[in-house]
């Protein structure tokens, strides 16, 4: 059975919700629902539409593209990002009963785009969680920000910071916080 985006919306939508929104129980809940998310890269202008849970298992192919696209564009370099951000912004995007583009602002940062960014802005944090492939800086296309910030800090899986003027949240798979 072929699932497109929207019906993984519609389904989730409602597993979601009865299960108090909690992030491990309404994965488990929507568990054979495959999740598909379409993605830009506003540094590159690359785009990418991905399928990468199939309902039983994740597809690494997938998820590597996924890597590509949220690689650190300064210095061209991939690295393996934790697949529970992706189910996390699925789980925003079914909350929110929407089924609109991820806009990465920042997916992996080497260590030296993460020192070269933290000499020019105090925002920027040492041990950035984005230099272990743990962290997206994004936004949702046409979705108030602020919608998408409490939503996340509601799902209580991770770190999630709200940066208004510069147009984007953080979310991470640290320890819950927010800032």
């Amino acid at each position: 059975m072929n699932f497109s985006r929207r019906d993984f919306i519609k389904f989730a939508s409602g597993s979601v919700i009865a299960a108090s929104c909690t992030p491990s129980v309404a994965l488990s809940a929507c568990a054979t629902a495959p999740r598909s998310l379409a993605f830009n890269n506003l540094h590159t202008g690359e785009e990418l539409e991905s399928c990468y849970f199939d309902g039983r298992n994740y597809i690494n192919r997938e998820l590597a593209r996924i890597d590509n696209i949220c690689r650190d564009f300064r210095l061209n370099q991939v690295h393996q990002m934790d697949k529970n951000l992706f189910d996390m912004i699925s789980l925003i995007q079914s909350e929110l009963g929407v089924d609109t583009q991820v806009q990465i602002i920042s997916g992996y940062r080497s260590p030296e785009t993460n020192q070269a960014l933290r000499s020019v802005s105090s925002g920027v944090a040492k041990k950035s969680y984005h230099m272990l492939g743990q962290a997206i800086d994004f936004r949702l296309d046409g979705v108030n920000l602020k919608q998408v910030r409490d939503v996340a800090m509601d799902l209580k899986a991770g770190g999630v910071g709200y940066y208004p003027r510069s147009n984007f949240v953080h979310i991470d798979t640290g320890p819950v916080r927010h800032w």
